[in-house]
This record gives C-alpha cells, structure tokens and sequence, in this order.
C-alpha cells in the first residue's frame, strides 16, 4: 500500500512539473504578444498592453531587452515606458544601456528620466538607479555613447533600427477595414 501512494505521489508531481512547464511557455508567447503590439502600434492598444505586460513583472523584462534592439524609435519609447511601469529593479542595466547607446536622443532621455524618477524613491532600486545615473554621467563625460552618423543615419542602412515604424490610429483611420 505503502509502495502504491509512493507511485501515485511521483505522478502527481510529474504532472504539476509538466503543467508548470506549459504555463512558462503560454506566458512567454503572452508577453511576446504585448511586446509586439507595443512595437508595431501607437494607437489606443498600447496602455492596456503596457498595463498586461506589467502584470508579469521581472519575467518580461528579458523579452523587452531583447525587443529594444530591433524595435522603431516609437516602439522603444514604448518599450522603455513598459519597463518603468513594471519597476522592477532588474530592469536598471536594460535602462542604463538604453540611456547611454540608444542612437535616437529622444529614447535615450525617456530611459534617463525612467532612472531619475526611481533614483528618486528609496530602496534597492533606487540605489542601483543612482548608481546607473552616475555610470550614464561618467561614460557621457569619457565620451562614450550611440554611434551616430549625423542626419544621414548608418551608410547604406534605414534611419532606424531594424523595425517599421509602428502602426497608428491615423493611418487605422484612413484605411478602415
């Protein structure tokens, strides 16, 4: 008897790992989704996608790290607004690279700005965001930033980073389907 609830408990487990492994997989394409709609769009589906993607906190941020390589400028101002809604702490580096690299000046503020408001609470955060605004401040001073090509962009390559600009409301509205 001792033996069979032996068995039956190994399945049981067996079967929760299993289910658990699924779920990481649902929510991996789920924040997947949200980042793409924050990437392509810039109509009135980016709040709600922005709230979504919050709810998954720290497990979102690697997908959005990964998505601001490629992203329109439009997107990644989205992306990093994502970031600084979720508030978590490991979202600092991403934050910090962005603020420093990013080759749009306009992202790479919204990214400083993301700090300076965390900078401005208390707490682990905060500290890690004084620290990355002190390393935005050294690397500037050194020099060291977006490669830029003037108002030309990259020779031979589009003016932005790898991804159309993102659909928005008035473009929705000219083509209604």
């Amino acid at each position: 008897m001792r033996r069979g609830l032996v068995i039956a408990g190994a399945v049981v487990l067996a079967a929760a790992a299993l289910g658990t492994a699924g779920c990481d997989d649902i929510s991996h394409r789920d924040i997947g989704d949200e980042i793409n709609i924050l990437v392509r769009r810039n109509d009135q589906l980016v709040g709600p996608a922005t709230e979504r993607l919050a709810a998954y906190r720290r497990k979102a941020i690697p997908q959005i790290e990964t998505a601001l390589h490629t992203a329109a400028p439009p997107g990644r101002l989205h992306l990093v607004a994502a970031l600084e809604r979720i508030g978590d702490e490991e979202g600092v580096p991403v934050l910090r690279q962005t603020a420093i690299y990013d080759v749009r000046q306009e992202v790479r503020d919204a990214a400083e700005a993301a700090l300076g408001r965390w900078a401005a609470g208390a707490g682990a955060r905060a500290d890690r965001a004084r620290e990355a605004l002190a390393a935005i401040a050294r690397k500037r001073a050194a020099g060291e930033g977006p490669l830029v090509f003037g108002d030309g962009g990259t020779p031979g390559l589009p003016n932005t980073v790898g991804a159309p600009e993102p659909v928005g409301a008035d473009l929705e509205r000219r083509n209604p389907q």
